[in-house]
């Protein structure tokens, strides 16, 4: 249906529905395992059982015999394929050599063993059960702290322990500061490991043109042009040889910021076959072999003075970083470290992390990557803190929040935060909830004997990853803006968006700018044979910095337009607005349209102009940007049966200035879907043995639509100064502010009981057994 948005409208700020959603509700849109070619074959991946065994032999004659059955492959194919790489570096960090298929060991279940290629899936489903392998088990360790301990069975033998690496930074005067304390407050927090869960599986199609030696990727992932980079690298061939292809992407998460084994793996196998091939992950494989997130066993200490003003924070991170290094594995725990003092004026800080290789699939980043970790011990630091020195938390925080006009703040760790008002959303949402009438409630409720709790948090967070010395692969984004022949208007983001909205929101941003109708702009990613080399969408980085680029790559756009309305009003001082050029002499204009046409039909060019329309711009960005909000949780919680009932939710989030309305209050709630599933529900737990006991929706659970609270959302706008945009971000805010505001509120609950502390996920029988021991 078209638009009936004008171009005389102004689009930024205003609600809009989604270009991209018709074609997803519709079933339209051309997901990986959509790709179909002539004489596709199909790939199916034989996985270890056991956390940790030898190989001792590989017999694949079984599944060779199997009628359709065209090849199989095993480590010893594969040894000349480079290992899977990890982007991140630290001091003395030890980085196992992971190839993409195991070679005389495997060190977790769901280890890729042997792939096999079949005319058919379900026939090289069949041949995988078909192939015979004489397993030596191994003692396997699945526990972070357990993994440390004296003894523990090495997950790597090559090193005399399974610390991965140690991490330590600090500012100020701790050891003073926690001396001369009034208060000391100490608290051993998890933060459990999650699995994504996208909706979408991984998936790769891979073909091979022997007679033009190049191969085509069609990968489900939102790094396009650093995967096509990396799998190139390790395939060895070179870069401009391989097309990468992000088609629809059915959620990532940050699960699929990365490169794995399984896309050089059936690029591989198509060169050695000669055929397309696809493989498409099962949802167990998902589970079993997709980065999990999260994953932290922290110990926190926190000093402050009589009248509650923070003045120290300590914190030892204890970082499951599972069997081997993905992507980004080692840099998400120092993300954690960066955030840790979280919105609160401190400049004493302290922090240890132990990274640990554990029997397990590696953590990499999830929704947040580190900051909903550091926002989860810091705010539930600071109820405790709260607690001990019987303030209101709602008092404590404004007490010690930066103020607006310390701004930009430098913290203890390295950053500078660029705008903030913290006080302001915090204080609309106790508006909202109606917070003095909810303690009053809620003593009354208490009188009664039930079990009422009102929970805050107040987070911060780092986002538009972000200028390139801090990130492991570049931070900058590009776009390339081009105006038709006939005033239509293509954008090339090398950003990859998935679900974040930015076909709407970019065009919104051109519409304003170009005096276009919205309907006239189409937005393009993904595809490194169409689109200039670009970083990715992750770190809520989309609109901030790849919007960003396409804002500046209009800028010169707009300089061109003038020059050539100049040229054809014969007019040295012109205006453009609305779509037009205007003589500021004579009042006459041409449209942009009658630009474009005669910018390309070049019968006559303005001095030291090219023909035609085009701006590519790649931006750096000087900073990150810092989104921050206040969340307000009252939850309910029935002593008979542990059931938590969330009978308020309250957001308020600033992520600066808002382009759709829409587009944020859906990136908070799928945020706060996902915070509340680790805050009540979600984890993924290993038996003794490094079994993942949880790899199936049965024993995996996720919240559904009818475990939802209704989302009271609001928002406040503090412009960023990092872009010209003042746009923040906010694909992970609602996640981040979640699971303390959740925790903090059944910990009030429960705080009559003598409750101090609950760990997540809070499920039914946690708080039933925390009820009767209370009770008791």
């Amino acid at each position: 249906m078209a638009s009936t948005v004008t171009k005389t409208e102004v689009l930024f700020g205003k609600k809009m529905k989604r270009k991209e959603d018709p074609r997803l509700i519709t079933g339209t849109a051309t997901y990986v395992d959509d790709i179909q070619m002539p004489g596709m074959h199909h790939a199916v991946i034989l996985r270890s059982p056991y956390a940790a065994a030898r190989i001792k032999g590989i017999d694949a004659r079984g599944a060779l015999e199997l009628p359709g059955v065209a090849a199989v492959f095993t480590g010893a194919d594969v040894k000349d394929v480079g290992p899977v790489p990890c982007g991140a570096s630290l001091p003395g960090l030890r980085v196992p050599h992971h190839h993409v298929l195991a070679q005389d060991r495997t060190y977790f279940v769901g280890h890729p063993v042997a792939v096999v290629v079949a005319t058919d899936r379900y026939i090289a489903r069949d041949a995988v059960d078909r192939i015979e392998v004489d397993w030596e088990p191994l003692e396997a360790v699945a526990e972070p702290e357990k993994a440390l301990e004296a003894g523990a069975p090495a997950v790597h033998p090559q090193w005399p322990d399974n610390k991965a690496f140690d991490y330590h930074q600090e500012h100020g005067e701790v050891d003073k500061v926690f001396a001369e304390a009034d208060v000391v407050v100490k608290q051993r927090i998890t933060s459990q490991r999650l699995i994504p869960c996208a909706m979408e599986t991984r998936g790769v199609v891979a073909e091979w043109k022997s007679g033009e030696k190049s191969l085509t990727i069609y990968t489900s992932t939102q790094i396009p042009h650093l995967m096509r980079s990396l799998v190139a690298g390790m395939l060895g061939i070179p870069e401009n040889r391989l097309r990468a292809v992000a088609p629809e992407v059915g959620g990532g998460f940050g699960s699929k910021l990365n490169v794995y084994a399984e896309e050089a793996l059936m690029g591989f196998v198509a060169m050695k076959t000669g055929k397309p091939v696809k493989w498409i992950e099962s949802r167990r494989e998902n589970m079993l072999a997709t980065t999990h997130g999260r994953g932290h066993v922290d110990y926190y200490e926190i000093a402050a003075k009589k009248d509650g003003t923070i003045v120290g924070i300590k914190l030892k991170l204890i970082q499951d970083v599972g069997s081997y290094h993905q992507l980004l594995t080692p840099a998400i725990p120092t993300l954690s470290v960066l955030m840790m003092p979280g919105v609160y004026r401190c400049q004493n800080i302290r922090a240890d992390i132990v990274g640990v290789f554990t029997n397990c699939v590696p953590t990499d980043a999830y929704r947040g990557a580190g900051r909903p970790e550091a926002m989860h011990g810091i705010e539930r630091m600071v109820d405790i803190l709260a607690a001990e020195m019987k303030m209101d938390p709602a008092e404590l925080r404004l007490k010690n929040f930066i103020q607006p006009e310390e701004f930009p703040y430098a913290t203890a760790t390295g950053l500078t935060y660029d705008s903030g008002d913290y006080a302001k959303p915090l204080k609309k949402a106790l508006g909202i909830a109606g917070y003095a009438a909810l303690r009053e409630e809620q003593r009354a409720a208490r009188s009664a004997g039930r079990l009422m709790g009102i929970g805050l948090s107040t987070y911060g967070e780092i986002c538009a990853i972000g200028p390139s010395p801090a990130t492991p692969a570049g931070g900058w984004e590009s776009a390339t803006v081009r105006i038709e022949p006939s005033g239509k208007v293509t954008v090339h983001t090398g950003c990859s968006p998935h679900g974040q909205g930015e076909e709407t929101t970019f065009a919104q941003i051109a519409a304003d700018e170009l005096g276009v109708d919205f309907d006239d702009i189409i937005v393009l990613h993904g595809d490194t044979a169409i689109v200039q080399y670009g970083i990715g969408t992750f770190g809520s980085r989309g609109t901030a910095i790849g919007g960003t680029a396409m804002y500046f790559a209009i800028q010169e756009l707009k300089a061109k337009i003038k020059r050539f309305g100049a040229m054809m009003l014969d007019c040295d001082d012109v205006t453009f607005s609305g779509g037009r050029c205007v003589c500021d002499k004579t009042g006459k204009s041409v449209s942009i349209q009658e630009i474009a046409a005669a910018s390309y039909r070049a019968m006559k060019l303005p001095p030291k102009t090219e023909p035609g329309l085009v701006a590519t711009y790649f931006w750096e960005p000087p900073n990150f940007t810092f989104p921050f909000g206040a969340h307000v949780v009252v939850t309910e919680v029935d002593k008979e049966t542990g059931d938590i009932e969330v009978k308020r939710y309250v957001a308020v989030d600033d992520c600066g200035k808002i382009i759709n309305p829409l587009v944020v209050a859906g990136q908070i709630h799928g945020g706060v879907a996902q915070g509340l599933g680790q805050a009540l529900y979600e984890e993924a737990v290993y038996d003794d043995s490094g079994q993942l006991m949880t790899g199936e929706f049965m024993d995996y659970c996720v919240p559904k639509s009818t475990m939802m609270p209704w989302i009271e959302d609001s928002n406040t706008e503090t412009a960023t100064p990092v872009n010209p945009l003042g746009v923040k971000g906010v694909g992970e805010a609602g996640t981040i502010g979640c699971s303390p505001a959740v925790v903090n509120s059944v910990v009030d609950a429960l705080s009559p009981l003598g409750v101090r502390h609950i760990d997540m996920p809070m499920n039914r029988e946690k708080i039933w057994k925390l009820v009767q021991g209370g009770a008791a």
